[in-house]
């Protein structure tokens, strides 16, 4: 009587390590399988985030190049209008024996120059310390390769959660309990992807 209830204890236990086992097994394929899903829906994030951001960031970019162009060109407007102003007051003030027409002119001329001078000076002084352009290309840059660098991570954790799936699902014993799962493909890129996009401005 005693052996039959150790014989029965042992393969209770043994049912229960078995049961065990396999809700284990499948239970670990179930976990494999969600992480796949959470890493390639990383990736699609990632692709998302350079979707949204990139365009924004070059037309952002694309702009203040813009802003800035037309800056310099007020400031080199400006740099000529005091160049002829100069001429004109230095074409007048030469002459000793001034009549009062001329007099008035070279009035006029100097009083202009000190317009010109006055607006070159302001142009300058209010143009070249905001001038960003340089560092907002760089910037530019730099959040490209961030973002190239973020999606590559994420697609080598997406490949690396599908090798831990693929073994699960094909090894044994995970193979006897993976019903309802197929092996998954890891990331491939498209064949264009061997040639790196150009950004245009």
């Amino acid at each position: 009587m005693k052996k039959s209830y150790i014989v029965l204890a042992v393969v209770a236990v043994l049912l229960l390590i078995g049961v065990g086992s396999c809700i284990s097994t499948r239970n670990g394929i179930v976990s494999a399988d969600q992480e796949v899903k959470k890493c390639w829906a990383n990736v699609e994030s990632s692709y998302q985030r350079r979707l949204n951001l990139i365009p924004n960031l070059v037309n952002t970019v694309k702009g203040y190049a813009e802003h800035e162009s037309t800056t310099l060109q007020s400031v080199t407007d400006a740099r000529v209008g005091l160049s002829k102003a100069y001429d004109e007051a230095r074409q007048y003030s030469g002459d000793s024996l001034a009549t009062e027409q001329q007099t008035q002119k070279m009035y006029e001329a100097q009083r202009n120059l000190m317009d010109k001078a006055n607006i070159y000076i302001n142009a300058v002084h209010e143009a070249y310390p905001d001038l960003k352009a340089n560092q907002n290309f760089a910037d530019l840059q730099a959040e490209l390769a961030g973002t190239e660098n973020r999606i590559n991570t994420e697609i080598v954790r997406y490949n690396d959660a599908v090798a831990v799936y693929n073994q699960m699902i094909l090894k044994f014993p995970g193979s006897l309990f993976a019903w309802g799962y197929t092996e998954k493909k890891p990331f491939e890129a498209d064949a264009a992807a061997s040639t790196a996009p150009v950004v245009e401005f």
